[in-house]
């Protein structure tokens, strides 16, 4: 028997033992007849639009945001934090990109037992980009509903938009 033939005869032995063992665990962790697995939840939307104007929106856990951009931007990292970045962006009519807009921003945020979470929002310029930040505390496993008003300068009307986020400080 020559060397390549032994080497075959293992891979195909090893290969047999996976699938065995894949046979053998297939049923562990099986659910009782007539349970479903849980289906995923749907994603929110992260932005809404207003004629010709959009605004994008997303919250996330302090700690996940990269260091470097933290501290560019005086963020603390914390697993009890949650931060909020809000963008207006104008849609023009002959389909070019989107372009960022200044305007007024406020938000309300507040849990589901009604607690509003104190939220303050400033303007963040980055060469063109424009965009609004604010942190809020957060405690153990809670849901958030951010209430967004924003008025694109040059604008007299607010737009609303609402969303909310389950966070976990574990």
């Amino acid at each position: 028997m020559n060397t390549a033939h032994i080497v075959c005869n293992r891979r195909a032995r090893f290969l047999g033992l996976c699938l065995t063992a894949l046979l053998m665990t297939t049923g562990c962790g099986q659910r009782p007849e007539g349970s479903r697995a849980q289906t995923a939840q749907h994603s929110e939307e992260s932005f809404k639009e207003f004629g010709n104007y959009e605004i994008h929106y997303n919250a996330v856990r302090a700690d996940q945001i990269p260091a470097e951009v933290a501290r560019n931007h005086g963020i603390e990292r914390s697993k009890n934090r949650v931060m909020l970045n809000v963008t207006l962006l104008r849609k023009d009519a002959d389909h070019s990109p989107r372009k960022p807009v200044k305007g007024a921003v406020s938000v309300d945020a507040y849990n589901l037992n009604g607690q509003l979470k104190n939220i303050e929002v400033r303007q963040v310029t980055e060469g063109e980009a424009i965009y609004y930040l604010g942190t809020v505390s957060i405690s153990g496993s809670e849901i958030l509903i951010f209430d967004i008003k924003a008025t694109p300068e040059n604008e007299t009307a607010a737009f609303e938009v609402k969303f909310k986020r389950e966070f976990f400080s574990d």
